[in-house]
């Protein structure tokens, strides 16, 4: 029943395709209506909830398909695909994003830690790989319920909306993707460090050897443990992020070369070559073919 409020809420508040914000940071209700192909997206720290519909991540060549039955948990920043791929105006996808915010999970960790409380392993979480599936739990439903309900009244938004948040954050860290967030945002994960450093300045010039050293790593060790977390070597995951992040950029109406120079390319030739090679097309093609498309990542 908590669930079929949920949609109930979303639905009253959100009539176009797209993103709408609910009053609380970090917190937005989407719909889509159109089938589209999954494509170049870059995620942060966050959350994502179906209520109606279902929605589509590519990670590495991983497909993750996720409906109302889970929600979908990505700890932090990935370079990805994303589509909706059964979205329609029979069959519309409603649901909502929850950006993770760093400092409030970080503290919950460290509060849980200190309770005692042992995260429960179910085999899959151990070796995390960038983006996890959960299921929707009671603790989940009522929180994210208790959550949204807040928008029928500023007030209650301005006053309570960091502390329901800060419940659901409790709910995810207690439920199915509990193990793999708590190892993204425990105070030892250097590589969750390491990725968030290299997410907030895709514009400076990177090394593997600076990357292990900020994680306090040997460069051998550093890169085991990141293809572990992402799936990628480091200089693919680097790749991957900084070409996404132009393609959104692009499709967000900059220039090819002023994209390329944005995520840190001096040479626009190379990233074409290399923008080809990843997404079978250069970005004017690519460009061209998503005009108009309007995808909810």
């Amino acid at each position: 029943m908590s669930k079929q409020h949920i949609m109930q809420i979303i639905q009253s508040r959100i009539t176009t395709d797209g993103l709408v914000e609910t009053g609380v940071t970090g917190v937005r209700l989407f719909r889509a209506t159109a089938t589209i192909p999954c494509a170049p997206a870059v995620y942060d720290p966050c959350v994502i909830a179906i209520v109606s519909g279902t929605k589509e991540a590519v990670l590495d060549g991983e497909h993750h398909v996720y409906d109302s039955s889970q929600y979908m948990c990505c700890p932090t920043s990935m370079p990805v695909k994303a589509g909706t791929p059964t979205a329609s105006p029979d069959n519309p996808l409603y649901g909502v994003i929850i950006s993770l915010e760093q400092r409030v999970m970080n503290e919950l960790v460290t509060e849980i830690d200190n309770a005692g409380d042992a995260p429960p392993s179910d085999g899959v979480s151990t070796n995390p790989r960038g983006i996890r599936l959960a299921r929707w739990d009671a603790a989940f439903t009522d929180a994210l319920l208790r959550l949204l309900q807040l928008g029928d009244d500023d007030t209650d938004t301005a006053v309570l909306g960091a502390t329901r948040l800060r419940e659901l954050y409790y709910a995810i860290l207690k439920g199915e993707a509990g193990y793999f967030s708590r190892r993204a945002f425990g105070a030892g994960n250097a590589i969750a460090r390491s990725i968030a450093h290299v997410s907030s300045n895709l514009k400076d010039p990177v090394s593997i050897d600076e990357m292990a050293a900020r994680a306090h790593m040997s460069r051998a060790v550093f890169h085991r443990k990141f293809k572990q977390a992402t799936t990628m070597s480091p200089i693919q995951f680097v790749k991957s992020m900084r070409l996404n992040t132009a393609a959104m950029k692009i499709n967000g109406g900059l220039t090819v070369n002023e994209a390329a120079m944005d995520v840190g390319y001096v040479s626009p030739s190379q990233f074409s070559r290399e923008f080809k090679r990843m997404y079978g097309q250069s970005p004017r093609q690519w460009s061209d073919t998503q005009s108009g498309t309007g995808a909810v990542t």
